[in-house]
């Protein structure tokens, strides 16, 4: 280990006081946001304008302070279809109902893992990743699983709370029982004791806590509702699991996630197991990880295809919450800062964990330039109509090829190759293995 001499910070000293720019700079930031001295008007409104193609969608949702995009995103491009089959021009699905089980799976997961690993160190890799606890995130293999197991209902059945919608204090207090229920399950198979008694009172304790702050899930509902036409409908006694079947019914076995991750660990060409991230204790992530050219032909066969594609992207680089725009070349981060240089290769900043893929939302558009390639793309996000353009964001193709990180597929759009990637077994990572995941 070397320390700085005071030489070199004389030196440092000189190398400020005469860049004039520096000083200028350096005024201008005391009272002024970074963003907006960042910011570059002209570039941002080249990303102005409609689209060649874009979705219809009926409206923006608002996670508010919760960390469950990736939920919403998929109920988003489910209630398309439902308000199709129902004839409604407005509607939501229940973000509240499935983040319910999403918390009561995990919780159920973290304590399974616990029992699974109890004879590792408290100071392995493993159990520093198992207690470091359960959040709101998550990927759409975990709301697929989810749908496929619970179903869904419309919003009104189980509406958002302040609770569902504020999770950090809830959040944290799930975790203190979980930790400490860690602790009592170890200490019961070190001393040779069947564990899943106590686990199973664990996990009761846990579905109370769970109906006290966001409320207990209907298991059979009645649905009334006037159609676009105005003509009322009574739908009686359903279950969620009938209503997704019957209202909506996707196969979401037939999507799958594609990736662009170029990392030394994974390799593009090959399909990928993530162990240990599924909201459910039996099921895990996988996608197929391909060159960005072949996940950007994907994405826009599914636009063509009239179906809006969730994605996941890095929402922390180049973008402007108030404005709705993502875009490298709408922000000079490193001339405002003297110079020292912030971009990285994308694998390399996957690989040095500058970027990873941190928010999820939908593609509904994409606009063609005069050479028919994409230059920007339409976004509807979950952050309310307050955000962006009435709640839409759009991001430059530049931001597009270097920040989306997954897009999710249906299998038909897949090329003989890509397909055939799903025939392989896949290699298992374990989920601190992985670049974009």
């Amino acid at each position: 280990m070397k320390g700085l001499a005071l030489e070199q910070i004389n030196g440092f000293r000189k190398f400020y006081e005469e860049d004039k720019a520096a000083k200028t700079a350096n005024a201008a930031m005391a009272k002024t946001e970074l963003a907006d001295l960042a910011y570059i008007p002209m570039n941002a409104a080249k990303l102005g304008g409609d689209f060649s193609l874009e979705l219809p969608t009926r409206g923006i949702t608002a996670q508010q302070k919760s960390g469950r995009c990736w939920l919403f995103a998929a109920l988003n491009m489910l209630r398309e279809v439902a308000a199709d089959n129902l004839g409604l021009k407005d509607f939501q699905l229940s973000q509240n109902y499935l983040s319910f089980y999403d918390k009561l799976e995990k919780s159920n997961n973290f304590l399974e893992m616990v029992i699974e690993n109890a004879g590792e160190p408290l100071d392995s890799r493993m159990m520093h990743y198992i207690n470091f606890g359960i959040g709101d995130g998550g990927y759409w293999d975990m709301a697929a699983d989810l749908v496929k197991k619970y179903g869904v209902v419309p919003q009104y059945i189980m509406p958002e709370s302040y609770q569902s919608n504020h999770t950090e204090k809830f959040r944290k207090l799930q975790n203190s029982i979980l930790r400490r229920d860690a602790a009592e399950l170890r200490k019961l198979i070190a001393e040779g004791r069947d564990p899943y008694p106590r686990k199973d009172e664990m996990m009761a304790e846990i579905y109370k806590a769970l109906c006290i702050v966001f409320g207990e899930p209907v298991t059979e509902f009645t649905y009334e509702y006037r159609d676009e036409e105005g003509d009322f409908h009574t739908i009686r006694g359903i279950t969620p699991q009938e209503f997704y079947e019957k209202y909506i019914g996707l196969d979401l076995d037939n999507y799958i996630g594609v990736a662009n991750s170029p990392t030394a660990k994974t390799p593009l060409g090959d399909y990928y197991e993530f162990h240990y991230m599924g909201s459910m204790a039996d099921s895990n992530v996988h996608v197929i990880n391909v060159t960005m050219d072949e996940l950007q032909a994907l994405v826009l066969k599914q636009l063509k295809d009239c179906e809006p594609v969730w994605f996941g992207c890095d929402a922390g680089a180049f973008g402007d919450r108030k404005m709705g725009i993502w875009d490298p070349d709408s922000f000079d981060y490193e001339g405002l800062i003297g110079g020292a240089k912030i971009t990285m290769d994308k694998g390399e900043g996957l690989e040095y964990m500058e970027s990873n893929a941190t928010h999820a939302m939908l593609l509904i558009g994409v606009n063609f330039d005069e050479k028919g390639e994409p230059d920007r793309w339409k976004i509807e996000n979950s952050w309310g109509k307050e955000a962006g353009k009435d709640g839409y964001f759009v991001c430059s193709q530049k931001y597009f090829r270097n920040y989306v990180y997954e897009a999710i597929i249906n299998k038909k759009h897949l090329s003989p190759a890509q397909k055939e990637l799903l025939s392989k077994e896949p290699v298992v990572l374990k989920p601190w293995e992985g670049g974009v995941l």
